[in-house]
C-alpha cells in the first residue's frame, strides 16, 4: 500500500491545511516511508501468538470502596473564600 499526493491533499483538506506542492511531495514520501516500515510486521510469524487487547496484562488497580471519616466542616470552611450557614458561598453564575 502506498500513499498518493491526492490522498495527502484530501487529508490536508479535511484538516483545513494549506500545503505547498513541495510539502505535499515531502509528506507523501514521509507517509510512504512509515507504511514501508510498518509493512515489516507482516514478515513476523504470529501463528502461535495469542491475540490480546493490550500488550501487558491489565487489572483493576482501584482500592476497595470503604467508609472513612471526612474532614470536619470547620476545617473545610477554613479554606473557603466565603461561607454562609455552614456551606461554601460562591458567586452566582445564573441571572
Amino acid at each position: 500500500m502506498s500513499i498518493t499526493v491526492g490522498q495527502v491533499e484530501h487529508v490536508a483538506n479535511l484538516a483545513r491545511l494549506s500545503l505547498s506542492v513541495e510539502e505535499k511531495e515531502k509528506f507523501t514520501g514521509q507517509l510512504n516511508a512509515i507504511l514501508q516500515y510498518a509493512e515489516q510486521l507482516n514478515g513476523l510469524d504470529t501463528d502461535h501468538i495469542e491475540p490480546t487487547s493490550h500488550a501487558i496484562p491489565l487489572f483493576n488497580v482501584m482500592r476497595e470502596d470503604e467508609v472513612r471519616p471526612s474532614l470536619p466542616i470547620e476545617a473545610v470552611l477554613l479554606n473557603a473564600p466565603d461561607e454562609e450557614d455552614g456551606q461554601i458561598k460562591v458567586p452566582a453564575v445564573l441571572e
